[in-house]
Formats: C-alpha cells, structure tokens, sequence
C-alpha cells in the first residue's frame, strides 16, 4: 500500500469519527435541551385555541382536564392537572433533571418521557429520578369554568 493511500484511508476514518461525534453532540443536546411537545394525556386543546401567549388570557377550559390527569401546554411552558375533582394545580412542564417537557400525566403522575422522571400532579414534587427538584409551580386563577395563568 502506498503511503498517500494509506493517508486517505486514515483522512477518511478521521472524517467518519468526527462527523460521529458531531452527531452524537447534537443527539445528546436534543436529549437535554427542553424539547416542545403538547402531548399530555388529553390533546384537549388545538393550537390556537388558548386565546394568547400572554399572562391573562384564558388558557383552556375546567372541562378539558382530565381529573387525575392533566394537559400539556407546550406554547406556555405549563402543565395543568387536577388531582381531585375540582382541584386545579400547574406547574412549569420542564422536567428539573433536563428541561426537557414533560409529557403523561396520568393517576396523579406527572412523566418526562426523556428520563422518565416523575412527578406528584398534587404538588410538582419528584416522585421518581433521575430529577431531584420538584417542578416550580405556576400561579393560575380558575373561574366560571375558565383557567387563566396569572
């Protein structure tokens, strides 16, 4: 073998390698790096449908979370469960172990689906690592059947 062969070869590994490892950086930057995803356990709202961006105006409907669920919203960076019938709470939905967003919730648990972190849907506080934070609660006000973020 000739030695500009041999430098080709070994140009064309060094290629292979880093173009891996690029790879590998921007998979695990896509693990860590607060994902967006509306997928609660109930896809109750459409997008455009939650009035705004903005704090005050109407984030959805009591009816549309499920009790002992709740409802992503990817836009507002919130999630919102009722624990109990009547009973809303939310929380920011990026899990504390990533950012990454959370997802399920289902029988009072709140799941990141990139860990598998969970979280009490009655108090945001971790119920399963590797997330070692409680989720910070979020201020909502609830009225005539309407939950608006504060």
């Amino acid at each position: 073998m000739s030695a500009s062969h041999e430098n080709r070869i070994r140009l064309g590994r060094r290629t292979v390698v880093t173009a891996g490892a690029a790879g590998l950086a921007v998979a695990l930057t896509a693990c860590g790096g607060g994902a967006k995803d509306s997928g609660g356990s109930d896809p109750a709202e459409p997008a455009g449908e939650s009035g705004g961006e903005g704090a005050g105006a109407p984030l959805t409907a009591t009816a549309d979370i499920p009790e002992g669920g709740g409802v992503v919203f990817a836009d507002q960076e919130v999630v919102v469960t009722q624990p109990k019938a009547g009973e809303f709470k939310a929380f920011s939905s990026k899990c504390t172990h990533q950012g990454c967003a959370v997802k399920g919730i289902a029988d009072g648990v709140i799941t990141c689906p990139c860990h598998n972190s969970t979280f009490d849907a009655a108090t945001g506080e971790v119920t399963g690592g590797p997330a070692t934070q409680p989720l910070p609660e979020k201020q909502i006000r609830v009225e005539g059947g309407s939950i608006t973020l504060v």
